[in-house]
């Protein structure tokens, strides 16, 4: 190597070397990329059922418009990042605690999330909550037209005002301590709006509550069974998301848009999904299980000489599964994860496995019970 091209070599190290170091000695302006955290949206496993969508959807929320902490937008950007499909943001059309300090008025917050929502691709029902002592108490107003028309003294007349809109309206939180402090029913002018149509749904989850004889209401009267977060805080500030989602009602809709998912609302084609727990109709909750889990027998035999049935789960949900069928055990089935029962073939011979889910729930106090075919 002759001493020319080792010079060049050497400048160009130093110039390299001395590039870097006046980029570090920048004292100007330093950019570190590695501070920001990109925007991403979380994928919800759960199955579609027959030939329905399935839409993870949130039906109860605030902003800075009632009682909330934040702007509408944050509500649109949550919703995105922890994979929701619908939402409705559902201010208090009585209570405005930042008036003094924010124009506007019971339209605001749909208005200034639209276009957020529009971004993100998610479907944004324009809603209120209609806020009042029990009874009737709250209510909530879904795809309504103008919700300043709802700012009525007369709250039976705000909810017909809703009704007359074309709303689905539904009872919020009718198990909530501060309205009902000794037990959860269901009053006179409750069984009249639903008799009349007008009350269409009942939230059997609200924000960390859920309400087991509210489920049985919605089985016994077809009323859509809901669940929602009612969430005024930051939600990752409130829910624990690390371990679970926020709570959600799922939707089977016919398509993913505002009138695909008011047609199913109205149908009753909903369940709620909180925490480990699913509660909704029978024939909806089986289907999704069914959707969910794959069963097969496995061929051969381990080396202790049992049978095998394999069970996989394809989805987020927990199954809590006691065993009716003698000869295997009871398990949880966790999200997206194979579970392995083994029997003695020649003591128990199966061609199906009956199994309660416990912690999903078709009526107060009854479970999912499933049968599959091996």
């Amino acid at each position: 190597m002759n001493f020319a091209y080792q010079r060049n070599i050497l400048m160009i190290v130093l110039m390299c070397v001395l590039h870097t170091a006046e980029a570090q000695n920048d004292v100007n302006n330093i950019q570190l990329p590695e501070l920001h955290r990109d925007i991403q949206r979380k994928t919800i496993r759960v199955p579609s059922i027959e030939k329905y969508i399935t839409l993870k959807c949130d039906f109860h929320m605030h902003t800075v418009f009632s009682d909330g902490i934040v702007w509408p937008t944050t509500r649109v950007l949550e919703a995105w990042e922890e994979g929701l499909d619908a939402i409705a943001i559902t201010d208090h059309i009585e209570s405005h605690p930042s008036k003094p300090f924010i124009s506007g008025d019971d339209n605001s917050s749909y208005q200034l999330a639209l276009p957020a929502a529009q971004d993100y691709n998610i479907i944004l029902i324009k809603g209120a909550e209609i806020t009042r002592a029990m009874p009737p108490g709250h209510l909530n107003a879904l795809f309504i037209t103008d919700a300043n028309k709802l700012d009525i003294p007369d709250p039976i007349e705000a909810i017909r005002e809703a009704h007359r809109q074309g709303a689905f309206v539904f009872w919020n939180h009718p198990g909530w301590t501060a309205q009902q402090p000794d037990t959860c029913r269901m009053f006179d002018i409750h069984r009249q709006l639903i008799e009349e149509g007008i009350i269409k749904g009942i939230e059997v989850f609200n924000e960390m509550e859920w309400y087991p004889v509210v489920l049985g209401w919605c089985i016994d009267k077809n009323l859509a069974v809901i669940g929602n977060s009612d969430v005024h805080d930051i939600n990752d500030h409130y829910y624990p998301l690390h371990l679970y989602h926020r709570p959600m009602t799922l939707v089977f809709a016919s398509e993913r848009t505002e009138a695909g998912v008011k047609e199913a609302l109205l149908s009753q084609r909903s369940v709620a999904w909180f925490s480990k727990y699913v509660t909704g109709k029978q024939d909806l909750l089986n289907a999704l299980f069914q959707g969910a889990v794959n069963v097969s027998r496995a061929n051969g035999k381990d080396s202790r000489g049992n049978s095998m049935i394999t069970l996989t789960n394809n989805s987020d949900f927990i199954f809590e599964c006691q065993s009716a069928t003698p000869g295997t055990p009871s398990f949880t089935l966790q999200p997206n994860a194979t579970f392995i029962i083994r029997y003695k073939e020649d003591i128990h011979p199966l061609s199906a496995l009956s199994l309660s889910i416990t912690n999903w729930y078709t009526h107060a106090s009854q479970c999912l019970k499933v049968s599959l075919s091996l």
